[in-house]
């Protein structure tokens, strides 16, 4: 039984950084306004010879390619081995909305669960997992933040050769999509989901940090009166 509870705690502290990670992705891959804000931080129209009205219009139509059941991205602009690239990207999307979904879910059934066995007494074990998990995130995105800061090409490199199964993503510097989307653009995008994920787990660990400080002098004020009464009696 013992062995359940720590299995299930810990599968549930890894759920944090997972939640946490793809709703941050899924929100950028989806947010039109982050893609405007990288064409116009990259001068993508200079580079591609594409307005920023065609650049949004291939943004949004990308966007919903990415959440529909369509195989293959046609709108004319991209060369086969870039559509088969969009392909492996679109699998990869789908497969972090899966993800979220998923641990979303066990956190439910988790908490649900536990507050039905335990009640009130689960509210200290699930403010103390819910510090473990905001922490696990910082300390995850902070050591990869340092990898990125002392060798990016080889973090770079090794997320592309998990990711994907072929070479495709070694993109032409002349190619359509590479004009589009540079570098910088995932950098920045990378960048806004990590800090969006840090600051939702320092808030997340922070409101369960001050759940334990409340019921800890709750019971300290309840443990106080209880002794000045019984040292009257």
């Amino acid at each position: 039984m013992k062995a359940l509870i720590a299995i299930t705690s810990i599968l549930f502290v890894i759920c944090i950084p997972m939640l946490l990670l793809t709703t941050d992705l899924r929100f950028a891959a989806n947010d039109i306004r982050l893609y405007e804000y990288g064409f116009n931080k990259y001068e993508v129209s200079a580079a591609t010879g594409l307005d920023n009205e065609e650049l949004l219009s291939v943004a949004d139509q990308m966007i919903t390619y990415f959440n529909s059941d369509e195989e293959l991205l046609d709108i004319g602009l991209f060369e086969e081995h870039e559509v088969t690239h969009l392909k492996d990207v679109k699998g990869l999307i789908q497969l972090a909305y899966r993800l979220q979904l998923a641990s979303l879910a066990y956190i439910v059934v988790y908490i649900v669960i536990n507050f039905v066995l335990r009640r009130g007494a689960f509210w200290r074990g699930l403010a103390r997992r819910l510090i473990w998990g905001s922490g696990a995130t910082i300390a995850l995105l902070a050591v990869l933040g340092v990898w990125a800061v002392i060798a990016f090409d080889s973090l770079f490199l090794l997320f592309h050769l998990v990711s994907f199964s072929n070479e495709l993503w070694q993109l032409s510097p002349g190619d359509k999509l590479l004009l589009i989307f540079p570098q910088g653009f995932f950098n920045d995008a990378a960048l806004f989901v990590a800090a969006a994920a840090i600051g939702e787990a320092i808030i997340i660990g922070g409101v369960a940090w001050g759940v334990l400080a409340l019921r800890g002098k709750a019971n300290y004020k309840k443990a106080l009166l209880h002794s000045n009464g019984e040292g009257e009696s």
